[in-house]
């Protein structure tokens, strides 16, 4: 097992929140738009917004739920791999940590999901 810095808990415990409100303003953002395409009916909106709230589900379950020292690096690669974190943000973590996530983050990169935009600064 991995041992995760003290130094690095700290920054993870502040980024966790900001992280996590990123991802439910996009989510919230690709409801209302799903919800305003006139061009399906209601019902068809309905359902495409239940199973793309049960898709998002289940990143927020991967990136935020049980933040432990024991997950949180695959926490923190999980909020990488949904673009929720900045590279600025992630200069704050220790030289070690920036290593294995880099490397964990391209092994757990989701495959056929739509492109990512690029990270802010």
């Amino acid at each position: 097992m991995v041992s995760f810095p003290e130094q690095d808990w700290r920054v993870l415990r502040a980024l966790h929140v900001t992280a996590l409100e990123r991802y439910c303003t996009r989510v919230l953002d690709e409801c209302v738009a799903l919800i305003r395409d006139t061009d399906m009916s209601a019902h068809d909106r309905y359902l495409r917004l239940f199973r793309l709230l049960r898709e998002r589900d289940d990143g927020l379950t991967a990136a935020f739920d049980d933040l432990r020292r024991s997950t949180a690096l695959m926490r923190l690669v999980a909020t990488i791999n949904l673009d929720v974190v900045t590279d600025k943000e992630l200069e704050q973590f220790t030289p070690s940590t920036r290593e294995t996530i880099t490397g964990l983050s391209e092994i757990f990169k989701p495959r056929g999901k739509r492109p990512k935009s690029p990270r802010r600064s």
